[in-house]
């Protein structure tokens, strides 16, 4: 009786530690901001490659991509409430003018099901369907 405690308490603590775990790993990118640099070799000036923004749920909402020059592209990420299922990426070029718009359709499961793909002038230019197989 007393292994089967035993057992089902490290059991427990292996569940609640790895629930811990997940929450932690979550909690850690709420209103976080990703910066990395590029560091040119043989030079001592460096330049901003890349900013990831999260929002308050540690959704990821805002990537940034830099170039020498300055931006190269940015993309705003929207969700449908406060769900992790992502209903709007908008892309914008260097000049920060709309490039591209996505917008996604999910199955019951929550993976995608269809990516709408607009021109800046919201019309639609195409559309993918996901599939998925398991082996």
């Amino acid at each position: 009786m007393r292994n089967k405690q035993l057992i089902l308490f490290l059991s427990l603590c292996l569940i609640s530690g790895g629930v811990w775990a997940q929450n932690a790993k979550q909690h850690t990118k709420k209103n976080l901001v990703v910066r990395q640099w590029k560091l040119k070799n043989g030079h001592q000036s460096n330049f901003l490659d890349h900013q990831t923004t999260y929002d308050s749920l540690g959704r990821k909402i805002e990537e940034i991509e830099y170039a020498s020059y300055g931006q190269r592209e940015r993309i705003v990420i929207e969700y449908d409430g406060t769900s992790k299922r992502i209903s709007r990426e908008v892309e914008y070029d260097d000049k920060d003018k709309v490039r591209r718009i996505r917008k996604y359709e999910y199955n019951p499961n929550g993976t995608k099901k269809k990516q709408y793909n607009y021109n800046p002038k919201g019309v639609l230019v195409s559309t993918k369907e996901y599939e998925y197989s398991y082996r």
